[in-house]
This record gives structure tokens, sequence and C-alpha cells, in this order.
């Protein structure tokens, strides 16, 4: 009986290449691909996939957004999340969504197919590099609310910006900022912005 999958990523030509890469395995099937993560939950119920294949970055919802909300509507469905972005806090927040798996995008095809059978045989797989990396970094040491602030300072507002939009005071933002500049070692706001990215922890 052939395994069901749906592609879940918003650049066509990697969806494309990767139906057709998986479509060549006899016991595979895709029975649906989305281009955006809000349109992950209505496709599964619809179709029924045992395996879902999201990509991190994609419109609507995030995949690890996707996958937390894949796993509460459709329990029935295995995640397996692919993605460029090999950063160790994705692989963290990833797992801690739901995710079965986690894989970088450059895994060779006859190995993915691979990973897509472990994971529904009820497998956890995650690359081995990525599971060292995460290791090595360690825990997320931000707060919700230190998240909140960094990921709405990643277009520059300003103080007062931030406050209005997470509805708290200018100075309760301050300490937030001040926090996740110091949690960062980070020397000022854009700079906490962009190693909290490239950890992987916005």
């Amino acid at each position: 009986m052939s395994i069901r999958l749906m592609l879940a990523d918003d650049q066509a030509l990697v969806r494309g290449a990767l139906a057709a890469l998986l479509s060549l395995e006899e016991d595979l099937s895709v029975v649906c691909e989305v281009s955006r993560g809000d349109l992950v939950v209505a496709a599964a119920r619809e179709h029924r996939p045992d395996v879902a294949l999201l990509d991190i970055e994609m419109p609507g919802l995030d995949g690890i957004a996707a996958t937390a909300a894949l796993r509460r509507a459709v329990p029935s469905v295995r995640v397996l999340i692919v993605t460029t972005f090999g950063r160790p806090g994705y692989l963290r927040r990833g797992m801690e969504a739901g995710a079965h798996g986690f894989v970088v995008k450059d895994t060779p095809s006859r190995e993915l197919a691979d990973v897509v059978r472990r994971i529904a045989s009820g497998l956890r797989v995650v690359d081995p590099a990525l599971a060292a990396e995460s290791l090595a970094a360690g825990v997320n040491p931000l707060t919700e609310r230190e998240t909140d602030v960094l990921r709405l300072a990643r277009d520059g507002r300003t103080v007062a910006d931030l406050a209005a939009g997470l509805s708290l005071s200018e100075g309760t933002v301050r300490n937030h900022l001040s926090a996740a500049i110091g949690k960062t070692s980070a020397r000022t706001r854009a700079e906490a912005v962009r190693l909290a990215e490239s950890r992987g922890w916005l």
C-alpha cells in the first residue's frame, strides 16, 4: 500500500522537484501540494495524507506554526520538516511543535524517500549534523515576550511602535529589549535580532 504524501513549500520549483522525485518511488504517492502554511490543515483534512513534508519559511503560517496546527487538527498525519535552513533553534522548535522528523533540502532523494518511510512507520528521524549542532547550541534563552519583542523589532520599529503592537508600556518593552540584547551577547537591538534569527530562535 502506498504512503500518501502532502508537500507544503512556497517555491513551486522546489515543490515540483520534490513531487517528481518522490513519485518515482513505487510505495510513495503525492496526493496534494500547497504553497502556503495556512493551507496545510485544510489540505490535510481533504486529502488525508500519511506524511506531510513542510518547509519552514512559507507565507501565511511558517512551517513550525503549521506543524503545531496540523498536529492539533489532524493528529494522524506525521510531519517531516524539510528545510533549506538548518538552524539549531528551528530543530528544537519544530520538534516541540510535534514534528516527527527534520532534514535539510539537500538530502539525496533516495535518502529522503527512506526518511519518509521511517516516519510513516512511526519512527522519529533527525538529520544527525543538525542534532549535534542543536545540542551544542543549547536551549533558547529568550522568554516568549522577549521573542515577541525581537520579532516585531525586525523591521526597525520604534519602542513606541513595539509597545503599541504588544499592548505593553514603553518601559516594559525597553526591559525586554535590554534582556534580549544581554542574552544574545549583542551590542544593539538590530544585532540581537540578527543573532536570534541566525540561531533559529525567532
